[in-house]
């Protein structure tokens, strides 16, 4: 009797227990009558505002705008008039069709978005109708706003996740916008903030009534932060125009901080291209232009042969193995000589030393300099590497850790190159003599070529590059930009070269882009293509003491160096340290400027919105 008398008991409480269990959560407790009011509430997502982005002197460069898309929930979809519907909307009958299965696809109970950024005139149409479409809603989104029409493949732009993307990233869901390429990408995380969520009560006729609760389980949206990138808008959009009508990039660099002062690549576009309802189309166009790739980013992408700047790393090698002195003469009978082996020069020959033959750009110098660096060890092999390991201090052949999304780590050979190429070690320095004029296997990028001359100008050390200087108020929290990078060359062999490349300005090479009251050093240079003209390559730096500016070019089919980026480093130079142009011909000369005839078509620079 005890036994059945507790067991009713037990069985009397636990009943009781679910009663005032099952009470509080139908009657007492909203949460639990939120969650199951389907039915009488909508859930609409509030996107956050992206974070601005601005240049380092507080220009906006990136900012937002409002658009609207229209939502749809399958599962509370009923029969509607599609043939209204698509003349509403100016889409026909196929696309409500597509759409509508998709979302299903995706999730008959969850928002897919149906049309994307309705424009103002479609969004107040619709809002009159919208209640003849049961399951349809309309969402106000965050686009972005570009007031300038310049930078795109420095700012990247935005997209639409994928399914694929979804499944890796589950905070996100369809119809979410993310960071594709740029600053826009490796940035994605603070720029894009958090969705905030608005419950709203919807009679049976679709129109929205008021908050659900009087809003007291909204969650608002946080914004992301903004961005204070490195870049100088004036430098920037000065760069671009100076390119008009050609091929190439153009990198520069705070020498003191690795800052990125412009990274232009052109051909390129006007941002505002990819946003909006355009920009499908307008994506598809870009990418299918294979000849002028606008979408390809030439300054992080684009492996040329460095060509005569090299010959300022063979210099410094030589230098710090003691291969060669600063007072060491060589001279030039119109090129380099062994057997039947010949590599013309355009100086005027003679005999001179080292400072004499960076200013002449000596083709022979820097060959007999690189052989007597490779034969200074007592094999080949151990030369190489040596010199190699030489080179690559300097940031080539490597990735070089930056904040960009994407980039190219270029070629620096090594002995194990070599041995796998000629099948063996009986390869000497002569086998690979064109590496002493930036020829042969070497490749680069611009911007490694640029962190070169930033290593050069800060006499054997560079930092990191980056685009970005601040999020918030806060400076960027990555500690290894504001490490010096150290090459493996004495500080004193630099001063020489330093010398050298001034003399590049005064009476060598890049005379002709001399500007007076600055002191610039510079290196020209004529990268060998086997596809057309020659590449118009220069590095260069200034002032000579205490740099603020290292500026590394290329210009595709351009000829030699002096012809166009010398001319065009010196303006950005001068615009730069002094914000202003004192050589109207030369900039108007170079603006003109049209290399269309050396690549078959025109140059577009811009695509159409």
């Amino acid at each position: 009797m005890k036994r059945n008398g507790l067991f009713w008991f037990l069985f009397a409480a636990i009943g009781i227990l679910y009663t005032l269990r099952l009470f509080t959560i139908q009657i007492l407790d909203p949460q639990y009558k939120l969650s199951a009011d389907n039915n009488a509430k909508r859930i609409v997502k509030i996107y956050p505002p992206r974070g601005f982005i601005y240049d380092r002197n507080g220009e906006l460069l990136v900012a937002n705008q409002i658009a609207y898309d229209l939502m749809v929930i399958p599962r509370q979809t009923i029969r509607f008039d599609t043939l209204k519907l698509s003349q509403l909307l100016r889409i026909d009958r196929k696309y409500i069709r597509t759409e509508l299965t998709k979302a299903r696809a995706y999730s008959p109970y969850k928002a897919s978005v149906f049309l994307k950024m309705l424009t103002v005139d479609d969004y107040a149409r619709l809002q009159e109708r919208l209640h003849q479409f049961k399951g349809f809603y309309v969402q106000r989104r965050i686009l972005r706003h570009y007031p300038q029409n310049f930078g795109a493949n420095a700012f990247g732009f935005i997209g639409e996740v994928n399914e694929s993307f979804i499944e890796e990233h589950p905070e996100y869901e369809m119809g979410d916008l993310v960071g594709k390429t740029g600053i826009e990408k490796s940035y994605e995380e603070v720029l894009k903030g958090k969705a905030g969520v608005k419950y709203v009560l919807v009679n049976n006729h679709n129109r929205e009534m008021g908050p659900y609760m009087e809003g007291q389980f909204d969650l608002p949206p946080i914004p992301g932060e903004d961005l204070v990138s490195t870049l100088d808008a004036r430098l920037q959009s000065y760069g671009e125009l100076l390119m008009t009508g050609k091929r190439g990039s153009i990198v520069a660099i705070e020498p003191s901080t690795g800052e990125i002062l412009a990274l232009i690549t052109t051909p390129s576009y006007d941002p505002n291209a990819l946003v909006g309802r355009k920009r499908s189309r307008n994506y598809s166009a870009l990418y299918r232009d294979s000849i002028n790739k606008p979408l390809y980013d030439r300054g992080l992408l684009a492996e040329y042969p460095p060509g005569s700047p090299f010959k300022l790393l063979v210099a410094l090698v030589g230098l710090q193995t003691g291969a060669i002195t600063e007072n060491t003469v060589f001279s030039c009978h119109h090129g380099f000589h062994y057997g039947s082996l010949t590599v013309g020069c355009h100086c005027t020959g003679g005999p001179m030393a080292l400072r004499t033959a960076i200013s002449k750009s000596c083709n022979n110098y820097f060959c007999t300099s690189y052989k007597a660096i490779i034969e200074h060890f007592p094999t080949a092999q151990q030369g190489m590497d040596v010199w190699s390991n030489h080179v690559k201090s300097f940031g080539l052949g490597r990735f070089l850790g930056s904040d960009l999304p994407t980039g190219r780590k270029g070629f620096v050979p090594t002995t194990d190159y070599y041995n796998r190429v000629y099948n063996g070690t009986s390869w000497r320095a002569v086998t690979t003599i064109s590496n002493g004029i930036g020829q042969g296997e070497l490749v680069v990028t611009p911007l490694q070529l640029a962190n070169m001359t930033a290593a050069i100008a800060n006499r054997g050390h560079w930092f990191i590059p980056h685009i970005v200087k601040k999020i918030g108020k806060q400076k960027v929290n990555n500690p290894d930009f504001f490490k010096p990078q150290r090459t493996t060359i004495n500080p004193k062999h630099f001063q020489v070269v330093i010398d050298g490349m001034f003399d590049v300005f005064e009476i060598g090479t890049g005379a002709g882009s001399r500007l007076e009251g600055i002191e610039m050093c510079g290196k020209t240079g004529t990268a060998e293509n086997p596809h057309g003209q020659d590449h118009s390559i220069f590095v260069a730096f200034a002032p000579r003491n205490n740099p603020k500016i290292a500026i590394a070019m290329i210009v595709e089919n351009g000829y030699w160096g002096s012809r166009w980026a010398a001319p065009i480093s010196s303006l950005l130079i001068e615009k730069y340290l002094r914000d202003s142009i004192s050589r109207p011909d030369m900039e108007r000369r170079m603006i003109e400027g049209d290399l269309s005839g050396e690549y078959g078509m025109s140059v577009k620079t811009r695509l159409p919105l």
